[in-house]
């Protein structure tokens, strides 16, 4: 259950071509304390309910738990969420051995796309697609809890 992710800005539109599979996502957050976050998925037709622990390791991994939930429970439970809706389109890219998830967001986050790679342990070696741009893993304002309270939109660049 520990999840092991590195995590990259994305720098062009190329990755829509190469995804096998994309889905719409709408998340909101019944936690977001710094030790532990509560989040609650509609993927698709689906509901899920994650708890996630606290980053270790700069940000490479911590303790994640997910749970299938019905996309009933998924819609009522969204509606109790903490302020601050995350809204986006997930493309799944095949590159070599590993499936990097790229995150197109909308609303308060358009014009952010981030791509996140799962690993089996820390330091494991993996093929870069070239619209694999600079590397954000650990830093928490990338993170979907925090994109919830702090928008792209509000961001200075």
């Amino acid at each position: 259950m520990i999840e092991i992710e590195r995590k990259f800005l994305v720098t062009s539109q190329q990755f829509k071509a190469e995804a096998i599979r994309k889905t719409h996502i709408k998340q909101g957050f019944l936690n977001t304390d710094k030790a532990r976050t509560v989040r609650v998925r509609l993927k698709g037709d689906s509901g899920f309910i994650t708890v996630k622990g606290p980053s270790t390791d700069g940000g490479l991994s911590r303790f994640e738990w997910e749970k299938e939930i019905s996309k009933a429970d998924a819609e009522a439970l969204l509606q109790v969420c903490e302020t601050g809706m995350i809204d986006k389109m997930r493309y799944e890219i095949e590159v070599g051995n590993h499936l990097f998830e790229v995150d197109e967001f909308f609303g308060d986050n358009t014009g952010l796309t981030v791509a996140e790679v799962e690993l089996s342990h820390p330091t494991e070696i993996f093929k870069k697609p070239t619209w694999l741009g600079e590397e954000v893993t650990g830093d928490a304002k990338y993170y979907n809890s925090q994109l919830s309270k702090s928008p792209f939109k509000n961001w200075d660049l």
